[in-house]
C-alpha cells in the first residue's frame, strides 16, 4: 500500500501566539486516535517554532546555513503526517478531516505527495 506525506503548512500571521487552543489539541487528538486505529497514521508530529530552526543551502557548490526566523516566509512548516493509504484520494479525505478541525481564523494549507518508492 502507497506511503504519503503532508506537509503541514502554517500561515503565521492568522496563528495566534499562544498557539492551538486546548480544544483544537483535543479534536486533533481524538482525529489522530480515530486515523491510527484505522491502521493508517505511520507517523505525525508537529514542529518547533520556525525561529528555532536552521536552513542549509547548497548553491553556486558553496553550503550556507541560515538561522532562523527566516523573514522571507509567511508560511511555514508546522508539522507532519505519514500516512498509509490505499491511494491517494483516501489520503486527501484524511487531511480534509485534519484541516477542518482547526478553528476557522488559522490558514492552513497540507502539500501531500505519495512517497516514491524505490
Amino acid at each position: 500500500m502507497p506511503r504519503y506525506l503532508s506537509l503541514v503548512r502554517v500561515d503565521e500571521t492568522t496563528a495566534p501566539p499562544e498557539g492551538p487552543s486546548p480544544e483544537l489539541m483535543e479534536r486533533m487528538g481524538a482525529l489522530i486516535e480515530e486515523i491510527t486505529k484505522a491502521g493508517v497514521m505511520l507517523d505525525t508530529a508537529g514542529l518547533t517554532p520556525h525561529s528555532q530552526g536552521k536552513r542549509v543551502r547548497w548553491e553556486g557548490g558553496r553550503l550556507a546555513v541560515t538561522d532562523g526566523p527566516f523573514t522571507e516566509s509567511k508560511e511555514v512548516v508546522g508539522g507532519y503526517a505519514l500516512m498509509q493509504c490505499k491511494d491517494m484520494d483516501e489520503a486527501i479525505e484524511w487531511t480534509k478531516r485534519f484541516l477542518q478541525t482547526h478553528e476557522e481564523y488559522w490558514t492552513v494549507t497540507c502539500e501531500v505527495r505519495e512517497i516514491a518508492e524505490a
